[in-house]
């Protein structure tokens, strides 16, 4: 995808209409090739953090189609890419795999490994998100499910204590700027309560990095990752002054999950898909909320595909449920439930999606915020199939620098050997 194109989408994102959902009617009679000899299919289908796929949600398929779903989930998208290419062709994957967006470039070199989306969902998403899963051959191979729009969420209480602003236009208000605006507040939020504010220093690497349209490589293959200095300023602000504030160095960590609860941060950068992890984690902490703001403007981070192995044993019915998940109805609802803004253009231009609250985050307007802040990016990093690592590697010289293990200097000059290496 490019910046153009995203900036369209955003376009698209923010028009919204007065229209209803339309039932699209995707749960059909699925072609049981596969069932057992008692005529029941089993699907499984494996994501990672949280895509809104409740039990409850895939029960539903199961009352319409009578085909059953099991779902395993990984903590994090990392464990989730190590097991999908180790697999990918050989056997041992589940029906439906889910890919997050920093390696679906990487998925898509071995698109012929994958089955081919009918033609019946062509021109449902928006034209990045579909583009992007389209293969030379023009096959269809990746059902889009999100799109991920940052705020910031944060803690009112620990604001308040803080003496900072803690209601939602206020905390707008102080947090407009740059980085370095960001992190002069997180600067005052350390003075005032001898705690860091932000929950990981990777995240704001993540967030940095997300408004840079080329990263490490450039569409000819030229590899500028460590002559880059967008990438070199990126990863010394953060180095300097976001892992003194941070009470991590990246997510996903038990005690990471746990800090969600019991305070040992304040407020962490937040694409939509975050508000159902940090519910589910801190299910009785009643101060979290999110205000419509984001350092340099907007980000997007993350954004997940479902594809279906080709080798599978449940091919058509894998289809259909993965057709029927990302049906603007079915997105619509995994929104409600972990906050995955969509991506199907039905539901984006809903009047659901408008006037969408969630109770968790303090009755927040999340539809109108996470809106407007995809109407506000502007870039989208380009990634090719070698993003994933080039990326881990950066985020692995930050983690070096807040454990103490190397000093900045001498981490960076351990991701340079590694960038040279690979």
């Amino acid at each position: 995808m490019n910046a153009r194109a995203f900036r369209r989408s955003a376009v698209a994102i923010a028009a919204f209409s007065a229209s209803a959902i339309v039932l699209a009617g995707c749960a059909g009679n699925a072609a049981n090739d596969d069932a057992g000899e008692d005529g029941e299919t089993t699907l499984t289908i494996a994501t990672f953090n949280d895509f809104g796929y409740t039990d409850e949600l895939l029960a539903e398929f199961t009352e319409e189609t009578g085909i059953k779903v099991e779902h395993t989930r990984a903590a994090e998208s990392g464990d989730a890419r190590a097991n999908y290419f180790a697999k990918l062709g050989k056997g041992g994957l589940a029906d439906i795999e889910a890919v997050e967006i920093d390696w679906f470039a990487e998925a898509m070199q071995y698109s012929d490994l994958l089955a081919e989306a009918p033609d019946s969902v062509k021109g449902r998403w928006l034209d990045w998100k579909e583009a992007a899963a389209t293969d030379a051959d023009g096959r269809l191979v990746g059902f889009g499910t999100d799109i991920g729009p940052q705020g910031l969420c944060y803690r009112s209480d620990l604001f308040a204590a803080a003496g900072l602003a803690s209601d939602p236009a206020g905390v707008a208000d102080l947090f407009n700027g740059d980085w370095e605006h960001f992190l002069d507040v997180a600067d005052q939020y350390k003075a005032a309560t001898g705690k860091p504010m932000i929950d990981s220093a990777n995240s704001v690497l993540q967030g940095i990095v997300n408004q840079i349209e080329y990263t490490y490589t450039e569409e000819d293959g030229t590899v500028i990752a460590t002559e880059n200095p967008e990438i070199a300023d990126a990863y010394n602000l953060v180095a300097e002054r976001a892992v003194p504030n941070s009470a991590y160095a990246g997510q996903w960590s038990d005690d990471w999950f746990a800090s969600m609860a019991n305070g040992e941060f304040a407020a962490m950068l937040c694409p939509g898909w975050m508000l159902g992890v940090i519910e589910g984690n801190a299910p009785d902490t009643a101060d979290w909320n999110i205000a419509d703001v984001f350092p340099n403007g907007g980000g997007n981070w993350g954004g997940s595909y479902l594809t279906i192995p080709a080798d599978g044993e449940n091919v058509e019915a894998a289809l259909e449920l993965a057709d029927w998940l990302t049906a603007p109805e079915q997105q619509m609802k995994a929104f409600a439930n972990a906050g995955t803004f969509p991506s199907q253009l039905e539901a984006l231009e809903s009047q659901e999606l408008a006037e969408a609250t969630n109770a968790y985050f303090q009755d927040a307007p999340v539809g109108e915020i996470l809106s407007t802040r995809a109407e506000a990016v502007t870039v989208a990093p380009y990634k090719d199939a070698n993003y994933f690592k080039y990326h881990d590697a950066l985020q692995n010289a930050v983690t070096r620098v807040f454990d103490g293990v190397e000093d900045q200097q001498t981490s960076w000059n351990t991701w340079v050997a590694e960038v040279e290496a690979f």
